[in-house]
């Protein structure tokens, strides 16, 4: 009987493979904290307040003096009818997130009040709308 003296030893080593998903995960991690929440470009009023809130829905005010609701660009007369698309069915108490440049005059900012306090008056709900700002410098 002839035997075979070079036998093929089917092996892998692990540790390459770990080394890999390892840098991924921090290529991941250092990629995700670059991408900006903010759909629109704002310079944000600043703040020490550290409240925080559910978001449902958010609506932004750009220097320009624009609304969006999300990324979509609304008219002031249409902002009731998106808000209330953004609001999912059946919450009572919802927060609108207001985030206006800090160039914005106030009275824009009191137009999306009234539009929620509207709501709010034709429905009996409870929504709320919160301001966002920046941390201090």
């Amino acid at each position: 009987m002839i035997r075979s003296q070079n036998q093929i030893k089917i092996e892998s080593s692990s540790s390459s493979m770990s080394d890999l998903v390892f840098l991924l995960l921090i290529f991941f991690m250092i990629t995700s904290t670059l991408i900006s929440p903010n759909a629109v470009k704002l310079l944000l009023p600043e703040s020490d307040s550290k409240t925080m809130a559910k978001q449902n829905v958010t609506v932004y005010i750009d220097d320009n003096f624009n609304y969006y609701v999300g990324d979509k660009l609304v008219d002031v007369v249409e902002l009731q009818q998106y808000i209330m698309n953004g609001i999912e069915g059946g919450i009572d108490d919802a927060c609108v997130v207001l985030r206006a440049d800090k160039t914005v005059p106030v009275q824009y900012v009191v137009n999306v009040i009234d539009v929620v306090n509207k709501m709010n008056s034709e429905s009996g709900t409870k929504h709320k709308v919160i301001l966002a700002t920046s941390p201090k410098q």
